[in-house]
């Protein structure tokens, strides 16, 4: 009952933040008049601004928020590792990685499909590499210092890449993904990436029931009934589409798979399915919170809302390793 309460206050704070995106912006319009010309189909000012705009942000924000913050969990869940998140160990950046190279390359000009998979394959490259790291080193500062190499290396070759664009626009695009906004959106990019994220949402909460298991151990899993190399492929494949799809679209909005699971948790009870389902809406919450902030702090130019959470959560990142280390204690 508790977590269902959380849960549903979580979505009404979602919807309230997707209405305050809307009368958000540099624009003085007549939202209520935006919206109801945009349903109409009526080719007025304010509707075009609401429909192409500020609605597309509004839900890119909403669903970004909500896949990187469910990667996050279900990672955490998987590596039973308090620190994962797609961005600590590499995996937001890998995916930019093979995002970029598409880009760089024009792959991505051939078919809409082939930047969001592209994206997908680096985030599942990562997640399959941190999986067998943590296997074999089950020390949390050796996992999350291999995930920090792997970022270095992916953040490295996009940098590259930057040096070595042919053109303006090619290093406008790359440019982009490395610092990760939800502005100048259109709805092409909600429906490019919403596909690949319902499906990895799907998949993920499906696993909930085995990744509660696993925190009692593989052994007590297995004895439980799962199969641990098929359901942890499951869990790579959703997290992997999860970010992947989000990164597509928004480029790298770091440490909100880290910083939402870690709120929920004490409201979870430390059971990852409950976990999953909390962070689903608390990651919304977040990024639309954060992107609301971004259009209204002073300045000539916006600030980019991937510099604005990485702001926020490095320091909370620092927080966690010192607690956890006089933890250890």
């Amino acid at each position: 009952m508790k977590t269902f309460l959380v849960f549903a206050l979580l979505c009404l704070a979602t919807v309230v933040l997707v209405m305050l995106e809307l009368v958000s912006g540099p624009s003085s319009i007549a939202v209520i008049e935006g919206i109801t010309d945009a349903l109409a189909g009526t080719r007025s000012v304010a509707g075009i601004i609401i429909a192409e705009i500020r609605l597309p942000r509004a839900l890119l924000a909403m669903l970004t928020g909500a896949s990187l913050a469910l990667a996050g969990a279900a990672m955490q869940g998987l590596l039973r590792n308090p620190l994962a998140s797609p961005d600590i160990l590499g995996v937001s950046q890998t995916a930019g990685l093979f995002a970029v190279l598409t880009i760089y390359y024009g792959v991505a000009d051939l078919h809409w499909v082939l930047l969001p998979l592209a994206a997908i394959t680096g985030a599942a490259v990562a997640v399959t590499l941190m999986l067998q790291i943590a296997r074999k080193f089950a020390g949390t500062a050796t996992i999350i210092l291999c995930g920090i190499a792997i970022s270095a290396t992916a953040g490295s070759l996009i940098a590259l890449s930057l040096n070595l664009a042919p053109n303006p626009l090619a290093l406008q695009e790359i440019y982009y993904w490395m610092l990760g906004s939800v502005a100048n959106r259109s709805m092409q990019e909600v429906w490019i990436a919403l596909p690949f994220m319902l499906v990895s949402w799907t998949i993920l909460l499906g696993k909930r029931h085995f990744l509660d298991a696993l925190t009692l151990g593989e052994n007590t899993a297995q004895t439980l009934g799962f199969e641990l190399r098929r359901e942890t492929l499951f869990v790579i494949a959703g997290a992997a589409g999860c970010t992947g799809a989000a990164v597509a679209v928004s480029g790298n909005i770091g440490f909100v798979g880290l910083v939402v699971p870690h709120i929920m948790r004490p409201l979870a009870g430390n059971e990852p399915g409950k976990l999953m389902f909390l962070s689903l809406p608390a990651g919304a919450v977040l990024v639309l919170l954060a992107d609301v902030l971004v259009q209204h702090l002073p300045g000539t130019q916006q600030l980019q809302l991937g510099v604005l959470t990485a702001a926020l959560g490095g320091p909370f990142f620092l927080y966690l390793l010192i607690r956890q280390k006089v933890g250890t204690q």
